[in-house]
């Protein structure tokens, strides 16, 4: 790639932003109810891993980031006492997913800052090119 810097970029770009996806999901079903006789909502993980680095850095080999996989969590849940849920069970119990809404913030504010960090590298890299092709004006 002719440009190196933005391949890193957008590849940190794309770990991030599915990183928010997920954690969007998971605030979304925080409050997702389920019978105890199924699985309750999984909590959805981001799993990155670097793709290139060092050596194929300096050569201008591909270089960054990159989405390996999605990891889910325990589908136990938590179970919830309420009994006038239409889903609760003869003990009145229902399922609940195991998300800590705080955990779910802090996680999405470490991935918005790292896509804003990413964001910014893109634009300074455009205009230092920019000013480089300026120079023999």
């Amino acid at each position: 790639m002719l440009f190196p810097t933005f391949q890193t970029a957008s590849s940190g770009l794309g770990v991030f932003r599915t990183w928010m996806d997920a954690v969007s999901d998971n605030m979304a079903n925080l409050d997702t109810v389920r019978p105890t006789s199924g699985a309750a909502f999984q909590a959805r993980f981001v799993v990155a891993k670097a793709v290139g680095g060092g050596q194929a850095a300096m050569t201008g080999g591909p270089a960054g980031a990159t989405v390996s996989g999605i990891a889910f969590g325990d589908a136990t849940g938590r179970l919830v006492h309420d009994p006038t849920n239409p889903l609760a069970d003869t003990a009145g119990m229902v399922r609940y997913p195991d998300i800590d809404m705080g955990d779910q913030m802090t996680q999405l504010m470490i991935a918005q800052r790292g896509y804003e960090a990413n964001l910014s590298v893109v634009d300074r890299a455009k205009d230092a090119y920019q000013q480089a092709l300026s120079i023999g004006r």
